[in-house]
């Protein structure tokens, strides 16, 4: 068992009073492993309203003040300290038998078009073996084919897009990754949270929020990282949903400039 520290902090600047949403909570499932609650807090202190979005994840609604505006959570969280899980025998159900809450995962959504890419995904992975190594076969390929590089972030750019510029950050490998499994009668949803870089060797990347996909294979949800290509300690999920679309880390509701955004996620001493 490890202890790791968590926590973000947001500032935004505002012209006058405007409505937001923020989806910054520990998801639900992990919550149980908090050494504290990780409530929201904001500066200066206004109202804050808590809510269960229809995929399950915790969101904070409040109204800013004109002017500078800071929000954000801390906490502990105790993780078992192992590497994400792989399971090569993991089967693709068959979509006849899939439970009907994962259907809505085999749909196009804002930013992953299976109508522009059922015949790239066919033409890539159609000869490859059903399940784990389908899926894992995706996750090569989108590895190789985009290159990461925060300069190549914008807010608007889909799979289809990502597939054909060849480059992007997490939320593009991700939202590839799902529209071609999705292409292939893969139920799989978009992911956000803490990805640490605990047992890596140096130098790390700064800390950050990441993106990855789960993938409904053998009657579970599976975790693949499309982006990192590698397995983590301490993946501390926050939201999930269709895509970016469903659970972006703040929704405003008018003008807003993000002038600061720090993040933390680093493995602390044990209190045993």
């Amino acid at each position: 068992m490890i202890r790791i520290a968590i926590g973000c902090e947001l500032t935004y600047a505002f012209d006058q009073p405007t409505p937001l949403i923020a989806v910054l909570n520990v998801h639900p499932s992990r919550a149980r492993d908090l050494e504290w609650p990780d409530d929201l807090v904001t500066t200066p202190t206004v109202h804050v309203e808590r809510y269960d979005d229809v995929f399950g994840n915790r969101c904070n609604r409040m109204i800013a003040p004109a002017g500078l505006f800071t929000f954000g959570t801390r906490s502990v969280v105790r993780d078992s300290g192992h590497w994400d899980e792989r399971d090569e025998a993991a089967a693709q159900v068959p979509v006849e038998t899939l439970p009907a809450d994962t259907l809505q995962f085999l749909l196009g959504s804002r930013y992953c078009e299976t109508d522009r890419l059922t015949e790239v995904a066919w033409k890539l992975f159609g000869n490859t073996a059903p399940g784990w190594a389908r899926v894992e076969a995706i996750c090569d390929f989108v590895h190789a084919h985009l290159t990461f590089g925060y300069e190549h972030s914008r807010p608007t750019r889909t799979a289809a897009e990502a597939f054909e510029e060849k480059r992007g950050v997490c939320r593009d490998f991700a939202h590839l990754a799902i529209a071609l499994c999705r292409c292939l009668n893969i139920p799989a949803r978009y992911c956000s949270g803490y990805v640490s870089d605990i047992g890596l060797p140096l130098p790390h990347a700064p800390q950050d929020f990441a993106a990855w996909i789960e993938v409904f294979l053998g009657g579970a949800w599976r975790t693949f990282d499309p982006r990192n290509h590698s397995p983590r300690i301490g993946r501390i999920l926050i939201s999930r949903g269709r895509d970016a679309a469903d659970i972006p880390l703040a929704m405003t509701f008018g003008p807003s400039r993000l002038t600061s955004f720090v993040v933390t996620t680093a493995e602390i001493a044990s209190t045993d």
